[in-house]
Formats: C-alpha cells, sequence, structure tokens
C-alpha cells in the first residue's frame, strides 16, 4: 500500500521544513509513504527549501490557482502514481503531521473511504468566540445536507482512499472541503472522523481577507453543491412555502367576499396569483433540477470509469 502526503504551498517557505520533518515515513500497515509539494505559484523558496529536503514530488502552478484547483491537481498527480491513500495537510504546519498514522488507520483497515480530522475548535485558543460559533454551524449545515455526523467539516487535514478520489469530482473554485463531504454523503462513502489538536497559529489564513468573506464563499458552495445532488428538497421547499403564503390573498378575499365588504379587493387575487405562479414554477424548475441530476449522475458514472482506466483499478 502506497500513501501520498500532499501539501498545498503559498510561499511556505519558513514553515515547510516543520511540515516535512514531522511527517511519518514509516507507517504500519504501509509499504511506501510518498510527499508530494504542490506549489500554488509561490513567489519565494518553497520549492527550493522542499528540494532540499528530499522532496521528490512536485505539481507546480505558475500563477495562484486556489486551494481547490491545487487539491485535484495533487490528487490527479498522486494516482497516476500509485496511490492507494492520499493525505492533505498544509503547508503552515497548522496540523499535527504525527497523526497521519493514525489518519489513515480508518481506510487500512477498511472501516471508511474518507477520514477528516476534528481539531476540536472548541479548545483551539486562537479562534474567536465568533469563529467557533460559525465554525459549528457550518459543521452542522454540511452534516444536514451531506447526511453526515462530522464535528468538523471544514478541516482541511483528511485521508482519501483512492476508491472515494475516483467516485468524488471538485468543481468548486474556493475550497474542496465542504462540497468533498456533501458528494461523498449523497454516495454513501464511508465517512469518519478522528480528534486532533492544531499547532500554534504561524500566520494569517491566505485562502480568504477575513470571516466573513470565508462564510460567504463556504455558504455558496455548500448550496451549489446542495442544488447538484438534492435539488428537489430546495425547490419542493419553496414551492410549499410560496403555495402557502398564496393561500392567504386567496382566503382573505373570500372572507371580504362573504362578508360583503365593499371594493373590488382585487390586490389579494394578484397577489395571491404572483405566488400561486412561483409556487408553479418552483415544482417545475425542482422536476427539470432532477431530471438534470440523474444525467449528471449518468455522466459521473462514465467518469468514473474513465478515471479508473487512467489510475488503474
Amino acid at each position: 500500500m502506497k500513501v501520498f502526503v500532499q501539501i498545498p504551498c503559498l510561499n511556505e517557505e519558513e514553515t515547510l521544513p516543520a511540515v516535512l520533518k514531522s511527517i511519518p515515513r514509516e507507517i504500519p500497515g504501509v509499504d511506501e509513504v510518498e510527499i508530494l509539494v504542490i506549489d500554488d505559484g509561490s513567489t519565494d523558496r518553497t520549492v527550493e527549501v522542499a528540494k532540499e529536503l528530499g522532496v521528490t514530488h512536485f505539481v507546480r502552478h505558475a500563477r495562484n490557482m486556489g486551494l481547490a484547483r491545487s487539491f485535484a491537481d495533487g490528487v490527479d498527480y498522486a494516482l497516476l502514481h500509485g496511490a492507494d491513500v492520499v493525505v492533505n495537510t498544509d503547508g503552515d504546519n497548522q496540523y499535527p503531521q504525527e497523526r497521519i498514522a493514525d489518519l489513515v488507520q480508518p481506510i487500512i483497515e477498511g472501516r471508511a473511504e474518507v477520514v477528516v480530522a476534528d481539531r476540536q475548535t472548541q479548545k483551539v485558543e486562537h479562534f474567536s468566540q465568533f469563529k467557533k460559533i460559525m465554525q459549528r454551524f457550518g459543521s452542522w449545515v454540511v452534516n444536514k445536507a451531506a447526511g453526515t455526523d462530522l464535528p468538523d467539516a471544514a478541516s482541511g487535514f483528511r485521508a482519501y482512499s483512492k476508491e472515494s478520489l475516483i467516485r468524488l469530482n471538485v468543481v468548486t473554485r474556493f475550497s474542496y472541503t465542504m462540497e468533498t463531504i456533501i458528494q461523498a454523503g449523497y454516495k454513501r462513502l464511508a465517512i469518519t472522523s478522528i480528534p486532533i489538536e492544531t499547532n500554534p497559529k504561524t500566520r494569517e489564513s491566505r485562502l480568504f481577507k477575513n470571516i466573513w468573506q470565508h462564510m460567504a464563499l463556504s455558504g455558496s458552495a455548500i448550496v451549489r453543491a446542495y442544488l447538484m445532488y438534492r435539488p428537489y428538497i430546495v425547490f419542493a421547499t419553496l414551492g410549499v412555502i410560496l403555495a402557502v403564503l398564496a393561500l392567504i390573498p386567496f382566503v382573505r378575499y373570500l372572507t371580504l367576499l362573504a362578508l360583503e365588504v365593499q371594493g373590488d379587493h382585487i390586490q389579494s387575487l394578484l397577489i395571491g396569483a404572483i405566488l400561486a405562479t412561483g409556487s408553479l414554477l418552483s415544482f417545475a424548475l425542482g422536476v427539470i433540477a432532477d431530471l438534470t441530476r440523474i444525467n449528471r449522475s449518468l455522466s459521473e458514472d462514465s467518469l468514473d470509469l474513465l478515471k479508473r482506466q487512467r489510475y488503474g483499478r
């Protein structure tokens, strides 16, 4: 069994040595451990430092492509080079790489296909109380969308089996973390988590400028993924809400008509008709979106076959 540990990097020459030093070279049940550095447009000596420390596997981007693209390109490289398990960590040394053996163990034992490290965000000292609450809320939303029970769905320290990576497809540009969990839940992949303690903070995040941008981008990624795989729930819920709201002006109109109150009360009929039309359109869009979902599922089945040919069975 071969494990690839991939490290997305953007100007990480200062912290990369500590990351590489803490990665275990021997893991029980694993024959080979390879390290892959993904240079996402670094302008410092990240690549040179990695080479000096013995890294031989690289994926290089001429310009910054973002975390999701870096993850996808790293996975493609790792699978092409025979990876059975891919571990994703970070170049800023926020994660305890010495726990990689524990992270991959559920996959080696056949108990899981995706393992996500739980950072225990309530214990992270440099997280504000607001960020801790938002992290918990975000994980709750993802778990509801995916049908999972992960305490830290946003954690980037995770391990994937080869089979799970063949079945998962990253389409967002921001971050793969939320999207792959929702996909994995929809495709009924076995997911579990292990608790970890993060390392002290080394720098500010380069993935987003502030917590509000992070919330907006993460929220849009969750909504997009949910619409892709469970559109009927979204449009059916919207249709029911609009139908209920449409009843209010219609009931008002009939009540005023029965009481013989003066006036045509045409505005009630107009508002009711608009809401009822919106409800019908929502149900119609739900049917169309669900048909699109079915077509996407069939396309993904074909893509799975192509991936198996590309990466080997």
